[in-house]
């Protein structure tokens, strides 16, 4: 089993070699291979640099750069094009999205019926009080005008089946918006 691991990164020089160590430990625990996918987007400091450099001892290490910012939807989407693995994660660099959960994560998805396994923010401790009355503001308006339900708090961090990664790809939106894609 091949497990893809996409990494958004814009302007993350700093925190990729910390983020890389920290995939490291969970990789060794799990006895699988596979391939990391950093996605430079556009990055106006050395980020581009440090994946390039990770990328030539590490044979598992890809990388895919933008000529300029896009926007995460783009990096994840061209991630998922890329990967090869039969489960695919998306993983932020910032360690937010804590990779100590993979191995949970994939025996969920390899001992249910499920082709998703995502994570949730339960609370905004830390996050200014704007930001947190924003986030639930628009989860409510988005809710009351869509039909796929979005639950607040959800994280693109995520585990999916390559058959939930091929019908993402096949849908041909031009303007994605990929936590509502997730959630329908």
């Amino acid at each position: 089993m091949l497990i893809s691991i996409i990494v958004p990164c814009f302007n993350e020089q700093e925190v990729i070699p910390i983020f890389f160590d920290e995939l490291e430990k969970t990789r060794k625990k799990i006895n699988t291979d596979f391939e990391y996918i950093f996605i430079d987007d556009g990055s106006t400091d050395r980020t581009l640099d440090v994946i390039r450099s990770l990328s030539k001892v590490k044979n598992y290490v890809r990388f895919i750069s933008f000529s300029r910012n896009f926007g995460k939807e783009s990096a994840l989407y061209a991630g998922l094009k890329a990967s090869n693995g039969s489960l695919v994660t998306v993983m932020d660099a910032d360690l937010q999205d804590p990779p100590e959960l993979l191995p949970q994560m994939i025996e969920l998805i390899e001992t249910t019926d499920v082709d998703c396994v995502g994570t949730r923010r339960l609370n905004r401790k830390g996050e200014p009080p704007i930001r947190s009355l924003f986030a639930k503001t628009f989860y409510k308006l988005i809710n009351k005008i869509s039909d796929t339900e979005m639950i607040d708090g959800v994280r693109d961090y995520r585990l999916m089946t390559r058959q939930m990664v091929d019908s993402i790809l096949e849908l041909k939106e031009y303007n994605r918006f990929s936590k509502g894609i997730f959630s329908w």
